[in-house]
């Protein structure tokens, strides 16, 4: 599979020309990548309005991904997430009214950030089971019910599928529902851009979703920041012209081209050796949970690639457990009180794993179980997010926050899943639950 960012970023590099433009460090090696670190020059093409070797690359990621068409981002699937919902809200913004998104409860705090920057309504879809902050696992009836409840035909339903803990939606039964009702379904698949490339394609945009972003550095080998926003095959050309458009009006006009050049060259790997390393990982990840199983090690993942294990069965909070693997030289993706979460891909060592089974063989034996963990508590709506979030704002303790409304979502990045949202009136149960997830403070609106 061709390479055209890559391409034209080595070529260039390897010219004697003098550059007379942005960036400051002219390409000479501090770092050593910045030979390869450029602006849009000539040639370059542009990354909001793609004619050349990005729209080339762009166009591979598609055929890959089956999409009918895939947008890069430089700036993760946080810029995703605003530009899709933006994008729908353009075909279906009603006059008179702010338009109404149908969302799981477990949405990443940039979800919240694009309702202010959009002026949309939020109706919440909780999960039949408590499970946390992150976990939200959506039903097609529990949606099927919501729909009906629904005060005003929503633009979209929005789903966060793989969530944090590896959780996952029944996504062709929701969008079956969606479309029934020709709603368009939008998945924050931000956990799961390898799940196309599985023995059987379990990516969102298989089993009908309509939009969907994928965080690519998340489990396949791209920079930091390198993400996609697919539109289904058959979606209208005003929506791809909106989409396009929603990416240029939240993302930075100064992408980075080292990003660029992973997602590019991330393209080549997932047309040759990547499905079949794929198939070795997620046999190996099912053989270090079936020895943890045997061990009393509880793993509530459903995606094969992650492992979540709970403070119940480790006798530890999360966070002791990430201490632990710390002190004997590992590091987790993210822990709190209720769980400890790993995510393994392709490029995992096997002596990551043979460093994984040693030390859990050794866990302390002086262990208790901590309390299961709190459900998510609902606030009392009392304001727009757009109007609370920009609204005058002060931080006290979440002590006495209780009475208060919500203003900016408080909340550590990972999980970046707010435990109060924006607007609403803070209950004694939401104060709880901040406290119980290390919150000291919290922003709220200032009352006159």
């Amino acid at each position: 599979m061709t390479t055209p960012i890559c391409d034209f970023v080595k070529a260039y590099a390897g010219t004697d020309t003098a550059r007379f433009h942005m960036p400051g460090h002219k390409g000479q090696a501090f770092l050593g990548c910045e030979p390869y670190d450029i602006t849009e020059i000539r040639g370059a093409d542009e990354l909001y309005a793609p004619r050349g070797i990005i729209r080339e690359s762009e166009e591979n990621a598609a055929r890959l991904f089956g999409a009918g068409r895939t947008l890069y981002s430089a700036e993760g699937a946080t810029l995703c997430i605003k530009a899709m919902l933006f994008a729908v809200l353009q075909q279906s913004r009603p006059h008179g009214a702010r338009p109404l998104i149908l969302a799981g409860r477990n949405a990443h705090k940039a979800f919240l950030y694009a309702a202010a920057l959009l002026d949309f309504d939020v109706q919440w879809l909780y999960g039949q089971a408590p499970g946390g902050l992150c976990r939200c696992t959506i039903t097609p009836s529990q949606l099927g019910q919501a729909l009906q409840r629904a005060e005003q035909r929503p633009a979209a339903v929005y789903i966060t599928s793989p969530d944090y803990l590896g959780g996952t939606s029944d996504i062709g039964g929701l969008a079956a529902v969606c479309h029934e009702s020709g709603i368009p379904l939008l998945v924050d698949n931000a956990h799961g851009a390898y799940l196309r490339f599985l023995e059987q394609d379990r990516h969102p945009l298989a089993l009908g979703a309509d939009l969907c972003c994928d965080s690519a550095h998340k489990t396949l080998p791209v920079l930091t920041g390198g993400a996609y926003l697919h539109l289904a095959k058959g979606q209208s050309a005003h929506l791809e012209e909106a989409a396009q458009e929603g990416m240029s009006l939240f993302g930075s006009t100064s992408p980075s081209y080292l990003i660029l050049q992973s997602l590019d060259l991330c393209n080549r790997l997932l047309a040759s050796t990547y499905p079949a390393a794929l198939r070795k990982c997620v046999s190996r990840v099912a053989e270090i949970k079936a020895a943890l199983s045997l061990r009393g090690l509880r793993d509530s993942a459903e995606e094969p690639l992650k492992l979540a294990l709970s403070a119940q069965s480790l006798a530890m909070t999360g966070m002791e457990a990430a201490a632990f693997l710390r002190e004997n030289g590992m590091e987790c993706e993210y822990a709190d009180r209720d769980h400890m979460v790993l995510m393994f891909t392709p490029q995992n060592q096997e002596r990551d794993y043979q460093r994984l089974l040693l030390a859990m063989e050794s866990l302390p034996a002086d262990r208790k179980a901590p309390d299961l963990p709190s459900p998510m508590a609902c606030g009392l709506p009392a304001m727009g997010i757009r109007q609370a979030l920009l609204a005058p704002q002060e931080r006290i303790p979440a002590r006495e926050a209780v009475g208060r409304i919500c203003a900016a979502p408080t909340v550590s990045c990972p999980p970046a899943v707010p435990v109060a949202v924006s607007g609403e009136r803070i209950t004694e149960e939401v104060r709880d639950l901040l406290l119980y997830y290390g919150v000291e403070e919290v922003s709220v609106t200032v009352e006159s």
